[in-house]
């Protein structure tokens, strides 16, 4: 038997970091929504009691590094599941870019499994499970829109923004979330309103969101990584209502609602940056 699941990747409306906690993680505050720029992950029965990892992207792990197999092995051991699984990965979402591409992998093995396996495990019992693997996986098992706190695997539950496009631009660069992390002055950063995000979203109030988008990693990300910076700037010349980080970079995104100021944009980064695409906001949660 074979199942195909889709696996969006997410952007961060607003992300603010409150302090580091006792146990090394930092306690966060976000607003993360999913887009319309998904991974493919099947999953097919195996003959053996094994776990396979089939990609053709040569950056991505086959083996116990990659997300999608801890994901598979931890369900196994849970459930006492003595079956085997191959799972093929098409990457659609760019690698290392800020957009949870391997924790999304992670959660789509774990709904899909859910199904080809026939467990009856609820959201709320995977994103627990995905919560071992990876702060983003509980947020990408649900999808959707919400507000993710403590190092990001709580989440509560909010309605869809209003819909746009998103533009997203990555440079070819990788950005270590650990040295981010690292480097951020909490004391000398201005915090985004998580708050009032929430508020403008539940409002539907677009002008807002744009107003209101913040994320306090972008005081290091944009120091640290000068191509970050020029980006963000560009989509603003170009005509996005706003642009923003994802994560701890390096992809920056913009909101646009009018198809006529989309392909403005989006050619206009087409011409200095090599990994641009135009998506849709989904923002509503996965069914069961």
């Amino acid at each position: 038997m074979r199942l195909l699941v889709k696996a969006p990747a997410k952007i961060n409306l607003s992300l603010d970091v409150l302090h580091k906690r006792p146990d090394g993680y930092h306690e966060v505050k976000m607003v993360m929504t999913t887009i319309d720029l998904a991974d493919r992950v099947e999953l097919m029965d195996w003959y053996s009691d094994t776990i396979q990892i089939i990609s053709h992207n040569r950056f991505v792990p086959d083996d116990e590094r990659n997300l999608a197999y801890q994901a598979a092995k931890l369900l196994k051991e849970k459930v006492g599941v003595r079956r085997g699984v191959a799972i093929s990965i098409t990457k659609y979402i760019p690698i290392a870019a800020g957009l949870a591409g391997g924790s999304s992998d992670a959660a789509a093995t774990l709904r899909g499994l859910n199904k080809l396996w026939g467990l009856g495990l609820s959201l709320d019992e995977l994103a627990e499970i995905g919560a071992e693997i990876g702060s983003d996986v509980p947020f990408c098992v649900y999808g959707g829109t919400a507000i993710a706190t403590g190092r990001g695997e709580k989440i509560e539950h909010i309605p869809a923004p209003p819909p746009s496009w998103v533009i997203l631009a990555k440079p070819t660069i990788g950005v270590s979330t650990a040295e981010v992390y690292r480097n951020l002055q909490l004391q000398s950063v201005n915090h985004p309103d998580v708050d009032g995000m929430v508020a403008a979203i539940r409002e539907k109030d677009y002008e807002k969101i744009c107003a209101l988008a913040g994320n306090v990693l972008e005081s290091v990300t944009l120091n640290m990584y000068p191509e970050v910076a020029q980006i963000k700037e560009q989509m603003r010349r170009f005509g996005a209502d706003v642009s923003l980080m994802s994560g701890s970079g390096p992809t920056v995104f913009g909101l646009v609602q009018h198809d006529s100021r989309l392909q403005r944009v989006y050619n206009g980064l087409r011409g200095f940056c090599e990994h641009v695409y135009a998506v849709r906001l989904i923002g509503e949660r996965h069914e069961q």
